[in-house]
Parts: C-alpha cells; structure tokens; sequence
C-alpha cells in the first residue's frame, strides 16, 4: 500500500515546527509497511483530485499568505474542497486554517479571501497568544500544542469546533473554543509540532486516507509510549503555566 501526503505550500508556509507533522504521518505509515510519499504542492501547482490522500497546510507570515491566498483561488481551492467532500483527511494549521475559511482580515490591507471550507472568520487582533494550549475534544480526547498567533477566529453557525480550551486561549480568547472540524479536514492553531504528541489524531489521518483509497478501516497499533511521554510532558509545562 501506498499514501501520498500533500503538503501545501511547504515552502511559504512553515513555521514554528510544522514540518514535523509530515515527518510524522510518513513515519507512522512506514512503521506499518505503507510507503509514504511527500509531496509538496506551492504557488502555481495545479492540484489534481485523486492524486493525494492526506493534506497538510502549516501556517506563515501575513506576506506569505497575500500570495497564497490569490494562488488558492479558482480552479485550486475547488478542488481542494472536492477532495474534502468525498472523504480526504487535512490537517491545517494557523495561517493555512485561516485561509480555510471565508476570508482573514490583515491590521493593515484589504481581506485575504479563504475558499470557506470551514464556516469561520478571522481578523488581526492586538494581543499575540502565545505558549502551550491543551484542549479537549469530543473525539480525539486531550489534545496538546503550542498556540502562537494574534488572528481572531470566530466560527459561523455551520461550523463545529475541534475542542474546547482547558489550558490557553484558542481561536479567539473568548468562547472557548479551538479549531473547527469539518468531515476529515481539521483546522488549528496548534504548532509544535502537533501530531507528534497526538498520536491518535495522526492514525485519525492515517485511516481516514487508507478507508478512501483501500477500503480498510483497520490501523494495526503502534508502541506510543514515547509519544505519551512527550504528550504527558507537554500538558505538564502548559499546567505549570496557569
């Protein structure tokens, strides 16, 4: 068997430890015999539906997503949205969450459009929340990363959230919430990287990717116990921080 993560805008948009997230799941999949293929789709790729299995999109700087967001445009974020539509699994962080949803509005400069995958806005807030976020989800359970961001993410009545903030501030500092979920895409502010020291949501990607291009819904286990660790670590420096 044979995954191709796509990374979206590698080059642009990769900061603060996203790139571990891909490491990540093409590890994961090897430990299981599945090969795993990267590839990168920047400013310019077309993306062809049904070529990849898993996306990934981290965040950037405001200069890096004016560009990206016109690129994303079109024929692009259709199909991105196609891919989502019949099953594919994505994982957005930060910047590229942000231009998930209807648009981001910069301190300075007109609205970035998104392609409204996800029912949500963001505008430039005065605060940076910055440090480690713990959140509890419905589905995944306690999750842990580290939030450093300023946008202000409000979610539309259409949208669910990954999970409510025990230990942080989120998408917005105010209701509570982090993230939104919408089939198998996932959108957050969760740097450091993620999926490292959340591993169940790693295999949640892994399958949902093997369901759709194999038909199979079984991921044999893998030993997490270095992962719980940095996990159970992780949620330590974010108690402490309280």
């Amino acid at each position: 068997m044979k995954l191709s993560i796509c990374w979206l805008y590698g080059s642009s948009m990769n900061i603060y430890g996203d790139r571990g997230n891909v490491l990540s799941l093409a590890q994961r999949c090897r430990w299981r015999g599945i090969e795993a293929e990267i590839v990168q789709l920047g400013l310019g790729d077309p993306l062809d539906q049904g070529a990849h299995d898993i996306y990934f999109w981290g965040g950037g700087q405001d200069r890096e997503q004016i560009n990206v967001s016109a690129d994303v445009q079109g024929a692009k974020g259709d199909a991105l949205k196609a891919e989502i539509e019949d099953g594919a699994p994505l994982l957005s962080v930060c910047g590229g969450y942000q231009l998930l949803g209807h648009y981001y509005r910069p301190a300075d400069g007109a609205d970035l459009p998104g392609i409204g995958l996800f029912d949500a806005t963001t505008t430039a807030g005065n605060e940076r929340f910055i440090g480690n976020i713990v959140v509890e989800s419905r589905e995944f359970g306690e999750l842990v990363g580290f939030e450093n961001h300023s946008g202000l993410t409000h979610l539309g009545s259409n949208a669910e959230p990954l999970g409510k903030v025990r230990v942080g501030r989120g998408n917005n500092g105010v209701d509570g919430t982090e993230g939104c979920r919408y089939r198998n895409a996932i959108g957050c502010y969760m740097h450091g990287a993620l999926l490292p020291k959340n591993p169940k949501l790693s295999d949640f990607l892994i399958r949902a990717a093997l369901r759709r291009r194999y038909s199979l819904d079984v991921l044999p286990a893998l030993d997490d116990s270095l992962e719980t660790t940095a996990h159970a670590s992780a949620v330590g420096r974010a108690l402490a921080r309280r």
